[in-house]
């Protein structure tokens, strides 16, 4: 279930009946197995009611609409990023940008941070940086990050201490200066 703006909605794979990692052929099974349970032309008793007809055809639509997006690898790739970007929204205290950012160099690894209201940090390096499709790199005293093909994308950082998050919004390209403490 997935909560959005204090309503549940059941994701695709619910609505199937197959957990999120389940293969294509696992998930092509319960498809066919749900799609004629609620198929309006294999409804056993035909006098039913039209309020239970109409449910019925909307639990086909529903289960039609489920095996349309996690049926298709591609479109159930990018389901699969929207189920974990609002899973993470539940959890996000505020939005920054890389210029809300303090950026350290310590040698083989740059740092960027932010602080967090409980007083510790925010945190991600370079490597990490890396993990997520962006490449960071130093140019005199600024670091320049790009994202893979320069589209915009974004990163969840937990704080070092409590249980908050931000999720840090990385815009294509960028240019920070580095912040240098001797």
């Amino acid at each position: 279930m997935i909560s959005s703006s204090n309503l549940f909605h059941k994701t695709h794979y619910e609505i199937l009946g197959v957990k999120e990692d389940a293969n294509l052929e696992e998930v092509r099974k319960a498809y066919r197995s749900a799609i004629l349970c609620f198929h309006p032309d294999k409804q056993q008793n035909a006098s039913e009611t039209s309020n239970s007809e109409c449910l019925t055809e909307n639990k086909f639509l529903e289960i039609q609409r489920a095996w349309e997006t996690i049926g298709n690898p591609r479109s159930r790739a990018l389901y699969d990023a929207e189920l974990l970007t609002l899973r993470q929204d539940a959890a996000i205290s505020e939005d920054v940008s890389l210029d809300d950012l303090t950026v350290q160099d310590s040698g083989d690894i740059i740092e960027l941070s932010y602080p967090c209201r409980c007083g510790d940090y925010y945190f991600i390096d370079s490597f990490e940086l890396a993990d997520t499709g962006c490449s960071i790199s130093r140019e005199g005293e600024m670091v320049s990050l790009l994202t893979s093909k320069s589209l915009p994308t974004s990163v969840v950082l937990p704080c070092g201490s409590c249980s908050l998050k931000v999720r840090l919004l990385i815009n294509g390209d960028s240019r920070l200066p580095i912040d240098v403490h001797l």
